[in-house]
């Protein structure tokens, strides 16, 4: 399954499953999304709806959102890693820009091109990228853009 249909079931099962306070239906009053001070310090991950999940390789993440549009092709949270080296070998599948609060990654592009990008620093990553995703951990914030097919 590519990476853009797992990230759009995620969101959709986060607000069905959980609700979501910022996508309204139509008749709702429509805010916008803050993620505090205490939020970046971590408090975020500890609210009731943080989906943590232990993967093959056994890293665990965690990721709380923070926003999914009403058409589903935006969305935005905070995601928290552990160590893991992940190949990607078919295209990336979403625009995604990352910002990292803690820890960081290196990106090695197919063509051998290697980005390190440290906390404090941020990213975007095209759609259409493949290479290798490594880290030893990080905390990020994320902004996904995904239009549907």
């Amino acid at each position: 399954m590519k990476r853009r249909t797992l990230i759009t079931l995620f969101a959709i099962f986060c607000v069905i499953a959980l609700g979501s306070p910022t996508m309204a239906t139509s008749d709702e009053i429509v805010r916008p999304a803050k993620i505090s001070k205490s939020d970046l310090g971590g408090k975020m991950f500890q609210r009731p709806d943080v989906i943590e999940k232990t993967h093959a390789d056994g890293h665990v993440t965690q990721t709380a959102m923070s926003l999914v549009s009403s058409d589903q092709n935006f969305s935005s949270g905070m995601y928290k890693s552990g160590k893991t080296r992940i190949e990607i070998k078919e295209a990336y599948g979403v625009d995604e820009f990352m910002y990292f609060l803690e820890g960081g990654v290196t990106l090695t592009s197919s063509d051998g091109t290697e980005l390190v990008i440290d906390a404090g620093e941020a990213v975007t990553v095209p759609k259409e990228w493949t290479g290798v995703f490594e880290t030893d951990g990080y905390t990020k914030i994320w902004v996904i853009y995904s239009p549907g097919e």
